[in-house]
């Protein structure tokens, strides 16, 4: 069973740089009914990496919210990881790229792909790649 959620209950939110930028690539995906699936693995250099993509599918524990008119889909191992935290979308002089403001994340790496959680640990590949290998 999914699980919708009123905006004022919402685990995560998107920024509005964030929903910009989601909503340019949604409608280029050619997916009906598609949102930002946000999700994490366990690897990086701190432990855990962030993952995202443009899906169309409602999986069976999902959580799935809309902000700022973007739909956000969580399943339910990653929600624990990312509650609280903010999607966003930020340019540098390297280029632009979706960032994952977290307050979970007690430490991260200097790419800010992978974080580590106060008192939890991956459950396999800890600290097995470097920065360069996300």
């Amino acid at each position: 069973m999914t699980q919708t959620l009123e905006p004022t209950s919402q685990p995560i939110g998107i920024s509005e740089a964030g929903a910009a930028r989601a909503h340019a690539v949604i409608s280029s995906s050619g997916k009906e009914n598609a949102g930002v699936r946000l999700f994490i693995k366990s690897g990086g250099c701190s432990g855990y990496q962030y993952g995202m993509a443009i899906d169309d599918r409602e999986l069976e524990g999902d959580t799935i919210l809309m902000d700022r008119g973007v739909k956000l889909i969580v399943d339910r191992m990653s929600l624990p990881l990312v509650q609280g935290a903010e999607i966003d979308y930020v340019e540098s002089m390297m280029g632009g790229g979706f960032t994952v403001n977290n307050p979970n994340a007690t430490s991260g790496c200097g790419c800010g792909s992978s974080f580590r959680t106060d008192g939890s640990a991956a459950q396999d590949g800890e600290g097995a790649a470097g920065c360069g290998s996300h």
